[in-house]
């Protein structure tokens, strides 16, 4: 393989990493509170977060571009920390955004599996609410997470339609997995398109095992 294909990956490793961190806090936060009831319009919010999975990617991505827009405040404000428009950070925003769904729906299903019963002993034990969360309920709960997790990694690694929209196609700044494989059977070269073909699979079945392992033990 050629180190510019090589360079895709790593694009795409980092755009992919960066993505799931981003989303890892805010996303089991509100996972445990959706398994927990504690959101008001619970309904309304499940709605909301699933969004990015039921609508077209370039719509999300015609969403982000006019949030990054020099236009709007949030861009405004964005344009005085350093560019984000057809760089990197953008394509990790756009990964986020599309990959948040999976891990908030992995964290619900983890947090879902332990029983309020067993939170309740522990309380009773006298440890406090925030010892019980970080003792008892996230251990338990972790196979779930885990499994969101790895999906939203894998989600975010083969973003494609919101990408292009708010970081371009630009080689080894915002080329990713996705955009390499599209550029390259544009150019007809088919040899380095089914070269990356075959890195996202192995990367897919990897995550793929590990996510199901999870998802196995969640039950267990």
């Amino acid at each position: 393989m050629s180190a510019e294909l090589v360079g895709v990956i790593w694009v795409s490793l980092k755009v992919a990493t960066v993505a799931t961190l981003a989303i890892l806090v805010p996303g089991v936060w509100l996972g445990h509170a959706l398994a927990r009831r504690r959101v008001p319009a619970r309904v309304l919010v499940q709605t909301l977060v699933t969004l990015p999975l039921v609508l077209p990617p370039v719509a999300v991505g015609l969403l982000l571009l006019r949030l990054l827009s020099p236009l709007s405040w949030p861009g405004t404000w964005l344009a005085e920390v350093g560019p984000w428009l057809l760089t990197w950070k953008a394509a990790a925003l756009a990964a986020a955004t599309m990959s948040f769904p999976l891990l908030v729906r992995g964290a619900e299903a983890g947090f879902s599996s332990v029983s309020e019963r067993t939170e309740a002993v522990a309380l009773g034990l006298g440890l406090s609410r925030a010892r019980v969360f970080w003792k008892v309920t996230l251990p338990l709960a972790r196979a779930g997470i885990l499994s969101g997790v790895l999906l939203a990694f894998a989600r975010a690694l083969g973003e494609f339609g919101a990408t292009i929209l708010v970081a371009g196609h630009i080689s080894g700044e915002t080329e990713t997995l996705a955009l390499g494989i599209y550029a390259r059977i544009e150019a007809g070269d088919s040899d380095a398109a089914w070269a990356l073909v075959g890195a996202s699979m192995i990367i897919a079945l990897l995550l793929g095992l590990l996510a199901e392992r999870a998802r196995m033990r969640s039950r267990a």
